[in-house]
């Protein structure tokens, strides 16, 4: 341990290609392990130099420590090596048909956007940038596709993206013009990826985190030396050359405690060599005596057509010691009752899915790029 970390202030605008050679001598193992914070958030950049510790020393090996937007609102720091960084870039082009330019429409703080800049500089392009730091605008997407060079085109997107990209033909269309859509970060509702397939969108199903330098199972097919196991109770394990070598600051995590995989809290089943992920193990809801999966749930509630996003949580209650909720962004134009849910959730589920509590809401709060901040809504509404 002779090297130390070191802060890495990452843009927000175009003005983000100016890294490129620096990530290009990170890939290249030339560089101090640096920690990707964004440059105009003084906030969030004090919280995760408060977590990771800029300064104290740090492994040679470890190229880059990306923070998690995990569940307890502490970041944890995946230590990630240049031959990780590498293997991940590299399965990835040859997995969607080769290198290509790239659309960043990702805070590049965060795995999913650093690794729109690392695949760049791997192909030898530079991406266009969308700024996304007052929000994503899917009027932008034309004009910034139309920009875009070189023989095979690609971007990545979260789903509140994709879902206000779709309500904008101009966007679809230019989406529609590329190679492939990465879409990761969060579930995706089946009538928005059927929506985005009917308009000739070419969606990529990306599943992954920063622990696994990103998306490493596309379409529910793991890239290439990726290992998937499913434990006895359901949680899904991953290996292979894309794997951090663990928490920075946290070498005995249980996460991490195989060596040669990383334990995480998704349950899955793997059927004929597809990975289906069926919701989160640290998310369930325990209510009157059984459990609800909460992914389950909003899937068959954004089916109802006046549905536009939701998610489900758990609120404390007296007799059933959860309660099933439903957040709900609604349609334009409509106004969906608790009733009509539960009626619609209980022509396919189990009674005890179907939510005893109903919140009508603009839009969620997010941790990370593109994930419902489920702890933040619980606060408000509990």
């Amino acid at each position: 341990m002779t090297n130390q970390l070191t802060t890495l202030p990452v843009p927000s605008g175009p003005e983000v290609v100016g890294l490129l050679p620096q990530l290009a001598s990170i890939l290249e193992g030339a560089e101090p392990a640096v920690l990707p914070v964004p440059a105009a958030d003084k906030r969030e950049t004090l919280r995760l130099t408060s977590a990771l510790r800029p300064g104290d020393p740090i492994d040679d090996d470890v190229a880059l420590v990306v923070s998690t937007s995990g569940t307890t609102g502490v970041p944890k720091g995946a230590m990630l090596t240049a031959a990780a960084l590498r293997a991940s870039g590299e399965a990835t082009h040859t997995r969607l048909g080769g290198p290509g330019s790239w659309l960043l429409t990702l805070p590049a703080h965060h795995i999913a956007g650093m690794q729109v800049l690392m695949r760049s500089v791997l192909a030898g392009s530079e991406p266009v940038v969308i700024d996304v730091a007052g929000g994503f605008d899917p009027c932008e997407v034309p004009e910034a596709v139309d920009s875009m060079s070189g023989r095979r085109r690609y971007t990545s997107l979260v789903p509140t993206q994709l879902i206000k990209a779709l309500d904008h033909p101009d966007a679809v269309t230019a989406l529609a013009s590329l190679d492939a859509v990465l879409l990761g970060g969060a579930a995706t509702p089946a009538l928005v990826l059927q929506r985005a397939v009917d308009a000739g969108i070419r969606i990529v199903r990306t599943y992954g985190m920063s622990e696994t330098c990103g998306g490493c199972v596309y379409d529910g097919v793991p890239l290439e030396g990726i290992r998937v196991r499913i434990d006895l109770d359901s949680r899904v394990l991953l290996g292979g050359p894309m794997l951090a070598s663990g928490y920075r600051g946290l070498p005995d995590h249980p996460a991490f405690a195989e060596p040669g995989w990383f334990r995480t809290d998704d349950a899955g089943v793997v059927t004929d060599g597809v990975l289906t992920i069926c919701g989160r193990l640290d998310e369930a809801i325990s209510t009157g005596g059984l459990t609800v999966v909460p992914q389950v749930v909003e899937a068959a509630l954004v089916a109802h057509p006046a549905v536009r996003e939701c998610a489900v949580i758990g609120l404390p209650d007296d007799r059933l010691g959860r309660r099933v909720t439903a957040i709900v962004v609604a349609e334009p134009g409509t106004e969906p009752t608790l009733n009509d849910l539960r009626s619609f959730v209980e022509r396919t589920l189990d009674p005890t899915a179907a939510p005893r509590e109903l919140h009508l809401v603009d839009s969620f709060p997010l941790r990370g790029p593109g994930k419902v901040n489920r702890r933040a809504l619980e606060a408000r509404f509990g």
